[in-house]
């Protein structure tokens, strides 16, 4: 997965983050969560991802907006053969690349996955581990984050 900042919190005073997100086919890389004191607005631009909000299965496609408003329990992934890109809107923006980064070194792609490291990264920038039904499949590989601007790649760090 590669997540591409186009503005972070920095840049807009804290008004919003706004980044963009690649996933490889047929991947499920996000851990099923729910943010404390923001919403996310999510843009499909290329291929297809499916969503669980609070229950409830959702497929965005390009040219179609998801609102997922504060308090939502939710997860996405790409299950098709091709990747997916879209554009996430978090407001207020509380998050800045930063959160990815240090989300990148906790879920390292050549080693075991540290669960507990992971969740206190979330919790510090208000996004809570949550349960969901569905089974998750764990990542396998690592967010990358680029500078505003930079062209993304696929995977890797």
């Amino acid at each position: 997965m590669t997540i591409t900042f186009i503005k972070s919190r920095h840049e807009t005073a804290g008004c919003l983050d706004a980044f963009e997100v690649t996933i490889p086919p047929s991947v499920h890389l996000v851990i099923p969560h729910f943010h404390r004191h923001y919403d996310e607005t999510v843009f499909g631009v290329d291929g297809i991802t499916t969503w669980t909000i609070d229950g409830v299965v959702t497929q965005l496609h390009p040219g179609q907006q998801l609102f997922v408003p504060r308090g939502s329990h939710h997860t996405y992934a790409n299950l098709h053969p091709h990747s997916s890109r879209m554009i996430c809107l978090v407001t207020p923006g509380l998050l800045g690349p930063e959160y990815f980064q240090e989300l990148s070194y906790a879920m390292d792609e050549d080693g075991p996955m540290d669960h507990a490291a992971i969740g206190l990264i979330m919790s510090r920038y208000g996004v809570i581990p949550a349960a969901i039904v569905d089974p998750i499949i764990m990542p396998k590989y690592s967010p990358k984050v680029l500078p505003q601007g930079t062209q993304s790649s696929l995977l890797g760090n």
